[in-house]
């Protein structure tokens, strides 16, 4: 059972937004669209995540770009010898921009509210494993597991602290974002732009450097690109390959690149028919030519995309080893031939309003026609998208997920029977099994086998085609110093950030 603790409510006064210390420049960042939501335990899109942490919403822990642990909220820890209790020491002297002070109450009303049914977080299967939650003392909280959780460090930094009288509240978050990040939400001017400010009850000396980040809503690419040629912008995150080889010839603009642990998928729902049968999803992939896809839609930027980001060198199994992976249109309709669908199959796919989903999902249509699926493209704007895709409301649907530095992160709550973003209704037993087993473990090379082995059967009948892992690219501006793009796809280091004249 979770222990409940309450704190007595803070007089909340205005946000403190001045800009103290840090100076009064501007930072003018281009985003391709709105937010969905900024509440950081129910709203998983890129641009909400991109927003709102670590600038906004900090966590305990913190990934960096070495994607290390480290310490945030919480300064340190101590694990018991059978891996079941996590004591964390936290930060003193950490506010809340509405003034209240940061303490362990707070940290246990945030994993409550992840946990719980009435808020429904996507984040739940995180950090399921625990079953009770201590607050020791103000500066002290215990975690108790049900058994070894290996990624609960890792599970951590991607659960934001909030003040605990949010708990129960499902609204508040969405449009006025509370946390003890360097930047405090000042305003949303719908389909212009959300400005943070710089907050001056930031509990580390110096920072951030800067007054103000804006983060303006620039749908189309043409027109990003021409503001940031401009001086109108100073950041392009996230930009595509076009974008990037357009700005690339300009010598004042830096073009910095990683390997993305962000992948492109085509998602299945596998309560749908003919797309509940496994066999149908396998000739699904067969019928992919993945690298024509990156070709055509991504300009060559990525590698084929298994379940994993080969980023991951001690997890990612080679997509050679996948037999599907291999297009092959005649065997893809002899195996829906023994299926017994009938031919030709008709398919509703849904697409996350980006050009590189809508490419892919052109190019995708095409690649099944020749096997005999008709795909019927229904481009949305990102709320009906995201509301369609948490009710399931699709049969096939082309987005971007965000990787993760271990595979349960991704796995678990995906492919888990009931797992918080199994929109697919996947159910497989044998996978839950192999889920569980691998959350559980301690032991790193047993760990590796089961997840090679989870890739493996999830990569050609899963409820995932997975196409791309891409170049994730910002594009810098001359003004700009100090950026440090993160294989994560955030923009973990803004505090850091300094304008020239």
């Amino acid at each position: 059972m979770i222990i409940r603790t309450t704190k007595a409510a803070l007089a909340s006064g205005t946000i403190l937004a001045m800009a103290g210390m840090a100076s009064a420049q501007t930072l003018d960042v281009a985003l391709n669209s709105p937010p969905a939501g900024l509440d950081p335990h129910l709203v998983t899109a890129f641009n909400s995540v991109l927003i709102a942490s670590p600038n906004i919403y900090e966590a305990l822990t913190g990934i960096n770009a070495d994607l290390d642990i480290t310490p945030a909220l919480a300064e340190s820890w101590e694990i018991s010898e059978d891996g079941k209790t996590y004591t964390f020491k936290l930060r003193e002297g950490a506010t809340f921009h509405d003034g209240s002070t940061f303490d362990a109450e707070d940290v246990a009303a945030s994993l409550r509210r992840v946990l719980s049914e009435k808020i429904a977080s996507p984040l739940a299967s995180r950090i399921s494993p625990i079953t009770d939650i201590e607050v020791v003392d103000p500066a002290t909280i215990r975690l108790t597991l049900d058994a070894p959780f290996a990624p609960l460090l890792a599970s951590l930094a991607t659960v934001a602290i909030v003040p605990a009288e949010f708990e129960d509240d499902p609204d508040a978050l969405q449009k006025t974002p509370v946390g003890t990040g360097p930047f405090a939400f000042a305003e949303w001017q719908p389909n212009g732009y959300i400005s943070l400010t710089a907050f001056d009850g930031y509990y580390m000396d110096g920072l951030p450097k800067i007054g103000e980040v804006r983060f303006h809503f620039v749908p189309e690419s043409a027109t990003a690109q021409a503001g940031f040629l401009a001086g109108d912008y100073d950041l392009l995150p996230g930009i595509d390959p076009a974008t990037s080889l357009t700005l690339s010839a300009n010598p004042n603009i830096e073009i910095q690149d990683t390997r993305d642990l962000s992948y492109t998928l085509i998602g299945m729902n596998a309560s749908v028919a003919p797309l509940d049968n496994p066999e149908v999803r396998e000739a699904v992939n067969m019928l992919l030519d993945r690298q024509s896809i990156i070709d055509a839609a991504l300009f060559g930027a990525g590698v084929p995309a298994g379940p994993l980001s080969p980023a991951l060198t001690s997890w990612a199994v080679d997509t050679s080893e996948y037999a599907c992976y291999t297009q092959d249109v005649e065997g893809a309709k002899a195996k829906l031939a023994l299926s017994g669908v009938t031919e030709p199959l008709k398919i509703r796919m849904i697409v996350l309003p980006r050009q590189d989903a809508r490419d892919i999902a052109q190019v995708a249509q095409q690649q099944l026609a020749a096997g005999g699926i008709e795909v019927e493209l229904v481009n949305q704007e990102i709320g009906q998208f995201v509301q369609d895709w948490r009710n399931s409301n699709f049969d096939m649907f082309v987005s971007a997920n965000g990787g993760a530095i271990d595979p349960d992160l991704y796995f678990y709550r995906t492919f888990y029977g009931g797992g918080s973003t199994n929109v697919f209704k996947y159910d497989n037993p044998e996978i839950d099994a192999l889920l569980d087993e691998g959350r559980s473990v301690t032991d790193m090379e047993k760990r590796q086998e089961i997840y090679a082995d989870l890739q493996k059967r999830l990569a050609c009948q899963g409820p995932v085609a997975h196409i791309a892992y891409g170049d994730l690219m910002t594009a810098v501006g001359p003004k700009v110093e100090g950026f440090v793009i993160n294989p994560l796809g955030r923009l973990n280091n803004l505090s850091e950030v300094t304008l020239s004249e």
